[in-house]
């Protein structure tokens, strides 16, 4: 019972390292094919697909949490006299951590499906064979793209959703609570530095790399058939979600500290 017990702990382990060093080798062939420059077209296909289309859910996101922040707070700073920190919290907050995380896990939901399930798609269809039948490289010509889509997107969707959930905030702030704008907007000038908002931005680069990467490779290793475009799909957005909260944690320690 026990051997059988370790055998499955083994085989588990064994599993985990080999997709991490399937992972790292494909991040590897991502850097070698970037000495060849991707097309602008492609990349601009890209940034509209994965980004723009991904803003509207994002602003609604944010807004809310904006507001429900705000909503939990305001009630308790005004009773302690410091209702005139609510726009610098609120700011911070959003810029720090809750812009960057969840504009990440929104695009890891919406953005990472789309790349698992359309790249395991052609996978399936056997069209990344043809790829390679006409000496194309699928990673340059799939995966390089996406990646460099994403890492340029996701930070100017945390810097709208930055805005949009600071927006949130006053509306709660001025019609709620009845704090003057002016003082809301004071506390954001007098509390917030640009590197709340940098760091932030920092985190969504390699956030959307993250997102990009653990895609493809869901996509480029997914089972054949319809089950194995759906299985890919879920684990890819699993995946995505995990290391942005575990990556989250350590890279706050070295931007905050």
């Amino acid at each position: 019972m026990l051997m059988h017990y370790l055998e499955k702990v083994g085989s588990r382990v064994i599993n985990v390292m080999e997709g991490f060093g399937a992972v790292i080798i494909l991040i590897g062939q991502i850097f070698y094919q970037l000495k060849h420059v991707p097309r602008g077209k492609h990349v601009l296909r890209q940034m509209a697909s994965l980004g723009v289309d991904t803003l509207p859910i994002v602003a609604l996101t944010m807004l809310f949490t904006g507001m429900v922040i705000t909503l939990q707070t305001a009630n308790e700073f005004i009773r302690y006299g410091a209702q005139s920190t609510i726009g610098g919290i609120v700011a911070i907050g959003v810029a720090r951590e809750l812009g960057p995380v969840l504009t990440g896990v929104v695009a890891a939901g919406r953005v990472g499906a789309a790349i698992t399930a359309e790249i395991s798609t052609m996978k399936v269809t056997e069209q990344i064979d043809a790829l390679k039948v006409m000496a194309t490289n699928p990673i340059g010509y799939l995966v390089v793209p996406r990646v460099i889509a994403c890492m340029l997107m996701l930070p100017l969707l945390v810097i709208c959703g930055d805005v949009i959930g600071t927006f949130g905030g006053w509306i709660i702030s001025t019609y709620y609570a009845n704090i003057s704008s002016a003082l809301y907007i004071q506390s954001i000038t007098t509390f917030t530095v640009v590197h709340d908002i940098t760091g932030g931005l920092i985190k969504s680069v390699f956030f959307g790399a993250a997102i990009a990467v653990i895609g493809c490779y869901y996509g480029l290793n997914a089972p054949n058939g319809a089950e194995g475009v759906g299985k890919a799909t879920t684990q890819s957005v699993v995946g995505a979600i995990i290391v942005i909260f575990i990556s989250n944690c350590f890279m706050s320690l070295i931007l905050y500290r």
